[in-house]
């Protein structure tokens, strides 16, 4: 008898099949012949027409509830209207959107919405991004026939981030279904029946979603709306921005909102690749931070030892001044928010002095030779293909909110099994526990842990290995194991099961351009002068340079990495520049200015390019450009923005000849980014003499 886990592959691939030989059916909108798939919806097969069909309730990435009734069309010899997003077509059917009854049934449907629905919009923040608004203009009456009273509904309170205004509430259940099938909590739900109707929480609590932010865009009316942007603007007040995330290391698409060099908000922008139209709420209300307790003014420490406010020249000779005696025995340190554009430029700095002390403020792996070692190499849309998920040391909910939510959509659409090695985690889906001990992952190498048969049968698995586990003592031998684990799955050609999740938006960066993880190694050294970008976990202290030593801090919200430094330059936020990063997965993308920074705040590669020339070690780049320029240098692929490129040498049971025949000869005469990215003279001798 077939296992459950063989029984789902046979399904999914006889599902496949079935649907690759799926004949196309020809349906006319509007008298204009498309074919589409059987079992299209009637909306869907409107749209491959380029006609658009209002809606409300219905949502591309949510189950159809077929409820608010705004897109009812007419279909020939029907004898109503059909609600068109739960509708089926049907070989020869007709179609006609722009009907006298599809015109008259829509008018109806908004007298409807409309007749208990506030007259709020004057003091809405919806107001301009309202789809009810938008399609009452289109479809609605230009009179009202309701004399009654509207109904009213009490306000729930859901958590500090979402504002609820629940009598603007249509009742689409979009909330209640994002909730259930992308967050993974039942918390929304509705309750009564017909004019009692209400959507809340029941018991009136907090939302527990990392994802709560999102309610805020999937409602099409009022109801839900941001609590931090509440009263701030209208959105044709403001400028909006294309920009990238860098609160973790997914990398998430983002628009920044900002009025008169005010931020006043962050909202998703759709990136299929990488999160969809999602965006995560540390990302998307982080920037109430940027706006307070920033460092607008240069600091030294005086005489007294307490920082002190003083100008430009007077901390940048300070400054300068350190780097200029310290000679070669300097060190770089660089926190979570550090562009690639900085990274680089500080590391000439140090290299041009005669060190090599560059480093991660994050622990992991000794060596970054490959990347396939250090990347997310099965691609953060791969997860969707996934027929396992092995989550090792790592919470993918709190650490990277958007990759589970990509682990539960494959979950929930499938039935994906997902184990957790590690400890024990809270997840929005349900999974294996099989412990805590490292040895659990050599017996899966081995073939002797209960799991390894369920492996066997799968296609795709994927292990996903947390960076965490770099800051344990035996993390080099777990990363080692889990790559065994790897190399012994059965997986397909091209397929690279192994995956690191980063914390930090600029891990990946800075082992692409030869940085080193942690900083033990710089503890022991005690250099004259450490250079610190931004990092603020408290791991540099005073105790870590020599008697006569000094901290550079460049930075914008100072923490315990400011409050150790003996001079501190404010810098520019990733919102107040134009920064390269890469996530997790190896992506590059870039981040735009959207306001000016604060204060005296300057753009941290200037500052580097300052320090260079004031102690004589002059780096020779003055413009943006340049300085990319440089990067394409170090790493060529750096600056291939918005592309992903893919690791090219893969450990997974590739033997030597056939890493020559199928890899080596067509990359050598064509990438030169392939070269650049292997940092050990070893590996590059063994790459060049295969």
């Amino acid at each position: 008898m077939l296992s459950r886990a063989a029984r789902r592959n046979l399904a999914f691939t006889a599902a496949k099949e079935q649907q690759a030989k799926r004949a196309l059916v020809q349906v006319f909108v509007d008298g204009k012949p498309v074919k589409v798939e059987a079992g299209t919806t009637v909306l869907r097969a409107c749209e491959a027409a380029g006609v658009q069909i209002p809606r409300f309730c219905y949502h591309e990435r949510l189950s159809i509830a077929g409820n608010c009734r705004m897109c009812l069309v007419e279909v020939e010899k029907m004898p109503k209207a059909v609600a068109s997003c739960a509708f089926p077509v049907m070989k020869g059917m007709s179609i006609l959107t722009n009907s006298e009854k599809s015109r008259r049934s829509r008018e109806a449907v908004m007298e409807f919405l409309l007749a208990n629905h506030p007259l709020d919009c004057p003091i809405c923040d919806q107001g301009g991004e309202c789809d009810l608004q938008d399609q009452a203009m289109t479809h609605g009456s230009d009179r009202s026939r309701f004399w009654e009273g509207k109904r009213a509904v009490e306000d729930k309170d859901i958590g500090p981030l979402v504002k609820t205004v629940m009598t603007r509430c249509i009742q689409c259940t979009r909330c209640v279904r994002f909730c259930q099938e992308i967050a993974g909590i039942d918390e929304l739900g509705t309750t009564g029946r017909g004019n009692d109707l209400q959507i809340g929480t029941y018991v009136e609590k907090a939302l527990s979603t990392e994802l709560s932010g999102n309610l805020i865009d999937v409602c099409p009316v009022g109801a839900l709306t941001s609590k931090p942007y509440a009263f701030s603007a209208r959105p044709w007040e403001t400028r909006k921005t294309d920009s990238v995330d860098v609160m973790d290391a997914v990398g998430t698409n983002i628009v920044v909102s900002s009025r008169a060099g005010d931020l006043l908000r962050i909202i998703p922008r759709l990136n299929e690749e990488v999160n969809e139209e999602w965006l995560a709420d540390k990302g998307r209300f982080s920037y109430d931070g940027l706006k307070r307790q920033r460092l607008t003014q240069p600091m030294a420490r005086g005489d007294g030892g307490k920082l002190a406010k003083v100008d430009w020249q007077d901390a940048l000779t300070v400054a300068s001044d350190a780097i200029a005696e310290a000679g070669e025995n300097i060190a770089v340190v660089v926190g979570p928010f550090a562009d690639v554009e900085t990274m680089c430029l500080a590391k000439d700095l140090a290299n041009k002095a005669g060190s090599e002390m560059v480093t991660t403020e994050e622990s992991f792996i000794a060596n970054g030779d490959l990347r396939s070692d250090y990347t997310f190499n099965s691609t953060i849309a791969g997860i969707e293909e996934a027929d396992r998920v092995i989550i090792i040391g790592c919470n993918p909910r709190f650490e990277a909110p958007l990759i589970n939510a990509r682990i539960r959509k494959s979950w929930l659409h499938k039935e994906t099994e997902v184990d957790v090695i590690g400890s024990e985690l809270n997840l929005s889906y349900t999974h294996q526990y099989h412990g805590n001990d490292p040895q659990i992952i050599n017996d899966i190498a081995n073939g002797t842990h209960p799991i390894c048969e369920e492996l066997a049968e799968c296609e795709r698995p994927i292990v996903i290995l947390g960076s965490s586990v770099f800051e344990r003592a035996d993390g080099s031998a777990i990363h080692q194991s889990v790559k065994k684990m790897c190399e012994s799955l059965n997986t397909p050609e091209g397929w690279n099961p192994f995956n690191i999740m980063h914390k930090s938006a600029s891990t990946v960066g800075a082992l692409d351009l030869g940085y080193k993880t942690g900083v033990e190694h710089i503890k022991g050294r005690k250099p004259d002068v450490i250079i610190n970008l931004g990092a603020d976990e408290g791991l540099i202290t005073r105790d870590d340079v020599s008697s006569s030593g000094k901290i550079i801090y460049i930075g914008h919200n100072g923490d315990a990495g400011a409050s150790n430094a003996d001079v501190i330059l404010p810098a520019a936020a990733y919102t107040e520049k134009n920064g390269t990063f890469v996530n997790t997965e190896g992506r590059v993308q870039v981040t735009r200015t959207a306001i000016t920074p604060p204060g005296a705040a300057r753009e941290d590669w200037k500052i580097i390019r300052v320090l260079s020339e004031l102690s004589n070690l002059t780096l020779p780049y003055d413009t943006l450009k340049e300085v990319r320029s440089r990067v394409r240098e170090v790493a060529p692929h750096l600056v291939k923005f918005d592309s992903l490129e893919q690791s090219v040498i893969s450990l997974l049971k590739i033997s030597r000849a056939k890493w020559r025949t199928n890899r080596l000869l067509p990359i050598r005469h064509s990438s030169l980014s392939i070269i650049s990215q292997i940092q050990s003279p070893e590996v590059l001798k063994l790459w060049l003499s295969a």
